[in-house]
């Protein structure tokens, strides 16, 4: 009896990877495709579909199909990491068309849009996308072509409304790219909630165990900018390795896994913080009284992630100390792994960052989290000595 996905539960999609079984050995893990080159027939057609890996690689196809099902998508386009994901969408629109950005977003693509992307002529507006009415009054109907939009926004992990921002793009003929890179799936689907292409550094949760580099796009609809978008993706040559797309199905596989346990520690950290005599605040949307948290409720169904930051009560010099007095926790950058990590965030980003001098990034991974927590409790301790 062949497996139909159509019947299945996304659980039951992602540990299977949509049951796909290899033809010629009939291994249930898929072999891994090498070749950079493909034959062509007797009269020089390619009637296989395949040309060359850059654009053709079959070692993509199970990842992309997985990853296109899992997000109600028509379909998924893998890359060689998150930043050319996000920037292929960029690239294919034309110089003078004018996009929206969060103010708060992930600090190397912000990076990009104020350097790169202006100089080659797109007129970028950063905007508080957390601000349904910012957002309207910043949009220009007929010159405004993307929104782009972060939720949760790294590292504040502020909540934007997706319905209403895809609503008011829509009504302005401009499209709507989200990056779920924090959420994944498993807590958000922002095609089923009017996005039109999503983003994800599939380095973190998509992959979870911190072994490779790859970004990942998938379209609501096969469309002409969807097609631009793989175009530049080939013509660039922004495309996976072959053992890291495996690497990445791989990784795939325990995705719900992963995001639910981390999430539910990640909530019981920020219950056990919040209101610390040593946090000054607790940055998490399942908290009730976080930004956006009515918000988070009707679109997060899948829980409010693995991310958190804490605002260090005694200062920039606390909050650093902090970092270098845990022991279970490791000083990292990155997210989604199944290890804990923590991070002064504005050290990494420089003086230009919009983050508090305060402020300590968590990621949670799927340790016990009475240990993280006491780690943590201990380490701030430690700080405030």
């Amino acid at each position: 009896m062949k497996l139909n996905p159509e019947h299945l539960k996304p659980e039951s999609i992602a540990a299977q990877a949509l049951g796909w079984i290899d033809d010629a050995t009939r291994a249930i893990t898929p072999p891994i495709h090498v070749s950079s080159t493909y034959l062509r027939d007797d009269d020089n057609q390619y009637r296989s579909g395949r040309v060359y890996a850059r654009a053709d690689n079959p070692a993509f196809d199970q990842a992309e199909a997985v990853l296109a099902k899992l997000e109600n998508g028509a379909q998924a386009a893998l890359f060689a990491s998150g930043m050319a994901a996000a920037t292929a969408v960029f690239q294919a629109l034309a110089p003078g068309d004018h996009v929206l950005a969060p103010k708060v977003m992930y600090w190397s693509l912000r990076n990009w849009l104020m350097g790169f992307a202006s100089h080659w002529g797109l007129k970028v507006e950063l905007v508080d996308m957390t601000d349904v009415a910012a957002v309207q009054a910043a949009i220009r109907p007929g010159k405004t072509k993307l929104v782009w939009v972060e939720t949760p926004a790294n590292p504040m992990w502020t909540i934007t409304d997706i319905a209403a921002t895809a609503a008011l793009s829509h009504a302005a003929g401009a499209l709507l790219a989200v990056d779920s890179t924090v959420a994944s799936p498993v807590i958000t689907r922002p095609l089923d909630l009017g996005a039109d292409i999503v983003m994800h550094a599939a380095t973190k949760y998509l992959n979870g165990h911190s072994d490779l580099i790859a970004g990942a796009l998938v379209a609501r609809e096969n469309n002409d900018f969807w097609q631009r978008v793989k175009k530049i993706r080939a013509q660039n040559g922004a495309t996976l390795g072959s053992f890291e797309a495996w690497l990445l199905l791989r990784g795939m596989r325990t995705l719900y896994l992963r995001v639910r346990a981390a999430s539910q520690s990640a909530q019981l950290v920020a219950d056990y913080f919040n209101g610390h005599s040593l946090v000054r605040e607790v940055l998490y949307p399942g908290l009730p009284g976080a930004q956006g948290h009515a918000i988070a409720l009707k679109q997060m169904p899948g829980g409010f992630g693995g991310m958190l930051s804490i605002r260090a009560a005694g200062g920039e010099a606390a909050a650093i100390a902090t970092a270098a007095k845990v022991a279970l926790w490791k000083r990292a950058t990155s997210l989604g792994g199944t290890e804990s990590l923590i991070e002064h965030r504005a050290s990494v980003e420089g003086a230009d960052s919009p983050v508090p001098t305060d402020l300590l990034r968590l990621s949670v991974g799927i340790e016990d989290a009475d240990d993280l927590i006491a780690d943590l409790e201990q380490a701030l301790q430690l700080a405030h000595q």
